[in-house]
């Protein structure tokens, strides 16, 4: 019989290398120093290996915890920030889309740890894969060790033991699941979720255009759920665009000339001439959020905590801020000599984080249900709604820091300080 491998050590493996694996790996490096280590499980770490295609909107909070960890200057040369947004709500046939809602795309600076005045945005638009790579790129200069597999499953002895799907092991006193909604170490923790489907699909796609976007963001609500154009750099724009699963899949199966067909008339002319400049894909939209964030040592954040309709775009935001909290437990537990994966440690994090995620999944779901409808009666009540919140600037103001991440109990990080 072959050796079984050796089984190395670490104090926390994450299962999972996107924005909140790599975002935490590095919060907790650079928090607790090289004797700290930490190992991050992703077959994207291999060479070759597809990138993302999409683009992300990243709130002022979760920008403020990229400077604070070293990341934010080797993509904002390639972030848009959002300068203003505009929501209508029409039909599909309509000639003209009335503009209901309008925000200002800047915040003031009143929670920055520096006292610093003036103004910042409340969002960028940035694509994923370049985010992703400048995550993985420090990580690896601040020496956490990136494994290109899987955590195939693991045991509790003592510590726990992740094993992993090249044939490896390590033991660490935490398993964080990071590893997206069909996470394998929830499903092997016995955690249950709650939620259901929505019926509906995101069609993702990134257009270019003739005329500049000016940084503005659009969302138009349309009777099969919201059209949203996001400004990318340059002349382009990232699409998330909701319709029934039928329908999006049948509009994802189009010939490119039937697709810019179907495209051109939720995006209307106002930006000139528009080209795909990426490709299509649909993604299911569905709410669920875990029972429990925790189990013995074990997290979960991000998408495998919890999953939400992406009206609001807010999806990505809230996995940060688990991170953030997490990241600001553990380090609290470690500097004190405590158990980093103990009890008090997970439970401090549970509190931190789950009334926040089920208040803003609810939110979410309440505005799909709001607006994904026929209904002229919900219509005339909603229209006028959105018109009594545009006349009212300290309402504005307050859904703007909401969104920006500013709101409740903001951990450090997020609040652009070090841990």
């Amino acid at each position: 019989m072959p050796d079984q491998p050796a089984t190395e050590r670490a104090d926390v493996v994450i299962a999972g290398g996107a924005f909140a694996g790599l975002a935490l790996a590095l919060a907790l490096r650079q928090s607790l120093g090289a004797g700290f280590k930490v190992t991050v499980a992703d077959p994207a770490f291999a060479a070759g290996a597809k990138a993302d295609p999409r683009a992300s909107a990243i709130a002022a909070a979760a920008r403020r915890m990229f400077e604070a960890l070293g990341v934010w200057d080797a993509v904002a040369d390639n972030a848009q920030p959002i300068t203003d947004m505009v929501v209508t709500d029409s039909r599909l046939q309509d000639a003209v889309r009335p503009v209901f809602l309008t925000f200002a795309g800047e915040i003031e600076r009143r929670a920055a740890p520096d006292g610093a005045g003036g103004c910042e945005p409340f969002a960028h638009m940035i694509e994923n894969a370049r985010l992703n790579a400048a995550l993985a790129a420090k990580a690896r200069e601040e020496g956490v060790a990136l494994s290109a597999t899987t955590v195939r499953r693991f045991h509790n002895d003592g510590r726990i033991v992740a094993e992993f799907a090249d044939g490896n092991m390590t033991a660490a006193a935490l398993l964080v699941a990071a590893d997206g909604a069909n996470s394998v170490v929830r499903e092997q923790a016995g955690i249950a979720t709650r939620g259901w489907s929505y019926g509906q699909s995101a069609i993702v796609t990134t257009v270019a255009h003739e005329r500049d976007h000016h940084g503005r963001a659009e969302e138009h609500f349309l009777p099969a759920g919201p059209f949203a154009i996001l400004p990318l750099e340059g002349r382009r724009a990232s699409l998330v665009w909701t319709e029934t699963d039928a329908e999006a899949a049948r509009i994802v199966a189009l010939s490119d000339a039937a697709f810019h067909r179907e495209l051109e008339r939720r995006f209307g002319l106002h930006l000139g001439e528009i080209s795909l400049a990426g490709p299509r894909r649909a993604f299911p939209l569905k709410l669920f959020i875990a029972r429990e964030f925790i189990a013995e040592r074990i997290a979960l954040v991000g998408d495998a905590a919890h999953v939400i309709h992406p009206i609001a775009g807010q999806g990505l935001n809230m996995g940060l801020r688990d991170v953030a909290a997490l990241a600001e437990a553990v380090v609290d537990a470690a500097r004190l000599g405590l158990d980093c994966g103990g009890e008090p440690v997970l439970e401090r994090y549970q509190r931190w984080r789950r009334f926040d995620t089920a208040a803003m999944g609810l939110a979410t779901d309440g505005l799909n249900r709001l607006f994904s409808n026929q209904s002229d009666v919900l219509r005339l009540v909603r229209d006028v709604g959105l018109g009594l919140v545009d006349r009212m600037p300290v309402l504005k103001s307050f859904f703007m820091r909401e969104a920006a991440g500013l709101t409740g109990e903001v951990p450090k990080l997020l609040r652009g300080e070090a841990l």
